[in-house]
């Protein structure tokens, strides 16, 4: 296995005791989601879930951007990265395969993440476009600085939203309806309002601020702070958040499967179209 010194598109930093920052580092590309930075993200995490001396992970990004969603371009195939969860049946002939691909890639990935046994928290910047949201959702605190936006304007493109689908858990449901019909963004100081994102800070102080969080979280006693995660996680559960976000992913894929019946590919282009001229 690839060790974190030779990962690609994510870095491995250790900048204080009892903290682990993992970056994305595809800036060429605004980090857009490669499978080999989903699954190299994944290896960091996992590496520092099982590193006692890691209390507490930031998740950052390299470049303008946080995240400019998945990478549409990426031809990768399956076979070159060692499956993570228990899906398989990848090159499946019909909607099989592609389901299969994304219960691993996406969701999968996503509700790992979101179990990660320690505190997590997304240190993020300029704009997290549609599954960017699937980076920064998953992580238990958000820092943002002003400059941040966030959007999901897959609509556009005929599906519901992106496959980890916690709109209404985040935003309302009300401002939930407002992202997804419009695909318009929502600031950073609208989410704070809205409780998505915990603090706001001048662009600058952004990597401060969220290391002197960290550094604040890891004084605590690490299995304190896991038993405290998951009880708020197993609340959100009660709450439905889970069989919500797996309901979803069955709709979504319906939004693939009409489109690849009505225009031959997964997304409606002319959805494309309308997201590169920001309506």
């Amino acid at each position: 296995m690839t060790t974190l010194q030779e990962l690609q598109t994510v870095r491995w930093e250790t900048p204080a005791a009892g903290v682990a920052r993992i970056v994305l580092n595809r800036p060429e590309t605004r980090n857009a989601q490669s499978k080999r930075l989903l699954y190299e993200l994944n290896q960091a995490l996992d590496a520092a879930a099982h590193d006692d001396a890691v209390k507490v992970v930031i998740l950052a990004a390299d470049g303008p951007h946080f995240s400019s969603g998945h990478d549409l371009r990426d031809e990768t195939e399956m076979s070159e990265f060692d499956r993570v969860t228990p899906w398989g049946g990848f090159d499946d002939p019909g909607f099989e395969g592609y389901f299969a691909q994304e219960q691993e890639l996406y969701l999968g990935l996503c509700w790992r993440w979101r179990d990660l046994p320690k505190p997590t928290i997304a240190q993020v910047h300029g704009r997290v476009i549609a599954a960017g949201l699937m980076l920064v959702w998953p992580c238990d605190l958000i820092v943002a600085s002003e400059d941040a936006e966030f959007s999901d304007p897959v609509v556009a493109l005929g599906a519901n939203g992106v496959e980890y689908f916690a709109h209404p858990f985040e935003l309302g449901a009300r401002k939930a309806k407002q992202m997804l019909f419009t695909g318009a963004p929502i600031s950073a100081a609208e989410a704070h309002a809205l409780g998505m994102v915990n603090e706001v800070v001048a662009r600058e102080e952004l990597e401060v601020a969220t290391l002197e969080l960290a550094e604040r979280i890891a004084r605590r006693p690490s299995f304190a702070l896991r038993l405290a995660k998951l009880t708020v996680n197993q609340s959100l559960d009660i709450q439905g958040l889970r069989s919500s976000i797996e309901a979803a992913f069955g709709y979504h894929h319906l939004g693939h499967a009409h489109n690849v019946q009505q225009h031959g590919i997964l997304v409606d282009p002319a959805g494309v179209e309308t997201i590169r001229r920001g309506e």
